[in-house]
């Protein structure tokens, strides 16, 4: 069979059940998949379920049309950088570093002379709620807000009225190459604009940018590129990866808009990868615990698979994956957890009601696409002759 296309498409956060290891991470009895359901007792994803949702979950048989199943972690952490960079065949033996009281003085003392502004904050929050602490005085001073999160982050705020948007990003490319460097390294910097104010509502804009460290080694997408074949990134792939492996970057607005641009390129004639990430449940529903949105975002995103479907070439396979966990239901905290995931593979020439069971790393998922093009595998066991029909 002459595989042309993978499609792996990310549904950020939605993991299927606490991983081997979670107590280690305080997230012992989370599951955002089956919480999210059985906290929307009206919610039936009807295509997901055909497509093996039940088997991969609770062990149910049926007549499923797709291959399935879930994978662990080998990665330590439960960030999306590191989750997303297993998928493509790097395997993290160290965790990236957290600041769960705030960074140290050195690293704030070496922002703020180099910024020549001071950095309000400096803790764990929400970014909701940090914001609206400090909305007064950032106004008043025209100083960037600063905080991080359980996950690797340093994370920059500004009103956008009070500190022009392209400011903002010069200030994390700052904290990127300069600051969070060596043992303070951390996964990500993000760039959080907002406008609005606290009696009608602070917004966070779709104009946030994430500022990732490059890979540490090459990755599948590197190998796909490398080999000619076209690369492309919808949603926050360009972030993860440091636009590294990517011929072609497309931002989007939302879940529903990385849908649609999905869509688009499926229709497209190219060789090689799309690899989408669906945010929103992640950034908009599950860090804020809004298991009601978050099951719409799943029903939306199930409403849409016959359309995907529908613009498949026969030589395409379609992944659907996530990158970690973040149960919106969860009490112990507002974090990601860390968890199993999904693994539903499709096409025309995959095999139906196969069930690839539980998959030793997320690194199966490159390993595999690197056998479709005939690539060599970094990391990973292949399960491309097993789903073959």
């Amino acid at each position: 069979m002459d595989i042309k296309r993978a499609i792996a498409i990310v549904l950020d956060s939605v993991g299927v059940g606490e991983a081997e290891d979670a107590v280690e991470y305080g997230d012992w009895g989370a599951n955002t998949l089956l919480h999210t359901l059985q906290f929307n007792p009206g919610l039936i994803l009807t295509n997901l379920e055909k497509m093996g949702l039940k088997g991969l979950l609770m062990g149910e048989r049926g007549d499923y049309i797709s291959s399935f199943g879930r994978m662990k972690e080998m990665s330590k952490g439960k960030d999306s950088i590191s989750g997303h960079w297993e998928m493509m065949g790097i395997i993290l033996k160290k965790a990236f570093p957290t600041y769960p009281h705030g960074f140290p003085n050195d690293v704030i003392d070496k922002f703020e002379k180099l910024i020549g502004k001071k950095a309000l904050g400096n803790k764990p929050a929400s970014g909701t709620e940090i914001i609206k602490e400090f909305y007064e005085e950032h106004l008043r001073t025209k100083d960037p807000i600063v905080y991080t999160s359980a996950d690797s982050v340093f994370q920059i705020a500004v009103h956008t009225d009070v500190v022009p948007l392209e400011e903002l990003y010069k200030m994390s490319e700052i904290a990127r190459e300069q600051v969070c460097v060596g043992d303070h390294a951390v996964a990500r910097v993000i760039a959080r604009p907002f406008i609005g104010d606290p009696e009608h509502g602070l917004v966070r804009t779709a104009d946030r940018k994430d500022y990732a460290l490059k890979p540490t080694q090459e990755t599948v997408l590197d190998l796909l590129s490398k080999s000619g074949k076209e690369v492309l990134g919808i949603g926050k792939i360009h972030d993860l990866f440091a636009g590294q492996g990517l011929a072609e970057s497309i931002h989007t607005e939302n879940n529903l808009d990385g849908l649609n641009k999905t869509i688009e390129a499926i229709k497209k004639d190219f060789e090689g990868i799309i690899f989408t990430n669906l945010v929103e449940f992640d950034a908009s529903w599950g860090h804020r615990r809004d298991y009601i949105n978050y099951g719409k975002g799943l029903k939306g995103v199930d409403d849409f698979i016959p359309e995907i479907m529908s613009a498949m070439k026969e030589s395409d396979v379609l992944f659907f994956t996530a990158d970690h966990g973040c149960d919106p239901t969860f009490k112990a905290h507002t974090d990601h957890t860390r968890e199993l995931v999904p693994l539903i593979v499709y096409g025309k020439h995959v095999k139906n009601n196969y069930n690839l069971n539980l998959r030793e790393s997320f690194s199966d998922i490159g390993a595999t696409i690197s056998e479709m093009f005939g690539l060599s595998v970094l990391n990973g066991k292949s399960f491309l002759k097993e789903i073959l029909i």
